[in-house]
């Protein structure tokens, strides 16, 4: 799907390419993946929060729930050239992880992205 959208030297290269939201319709390519597993749209729609941006980079994919959620960082890795992880993102993983919790001592009961209203 990425083939000429990926760019391991210039890892921002792309990324609107490469960018999947949920925004009250379902990315044909969530929905695609999720016909693949078995799930059906309106099971997904259940499990996933009414919008939801992800952005797939080379050497990182991080995710935003809502307009004006944190961006979270859910997979990172190291480039080949071990440059430096961008500053802020420290902090930006704290902060989502203080919202994921929401207030509480513990993680949610599902473990999923949890969305309030």
């Amino acid at each position: 799907h990425y083939k000429h959208h990926w760019f391991p030297e210039k890892p921002q290269k792309g990324s609107g390419y490469r960018c999947i939201r949920i925004n009250h319709e379902m990315d044909p390519l969530i929905g695609r993946a999720a016909n693949q597993v078995g799930l059906s749209a309106h099971r997904l729609f259940e499990l996933l929060p009414r919008e939801l941006t992800l952005w797939v980079d080379p050497f990182e994919v991080s995710y935003r729930i809502g307009e004006d959620g944190s961006i979270c960082v859910l997979y990172e890795a190291d480039s080949p050239t071990g440059s430096p992880e961008p500053s802020g993102a420290e902090c930006s993983r704290y902060l989502c992880q203080e919202g994921l919790l929401m207030g509480r001592r513990s993680p949610p009961k599902h473990r999923l992205m949890t969305v309030s209203s």
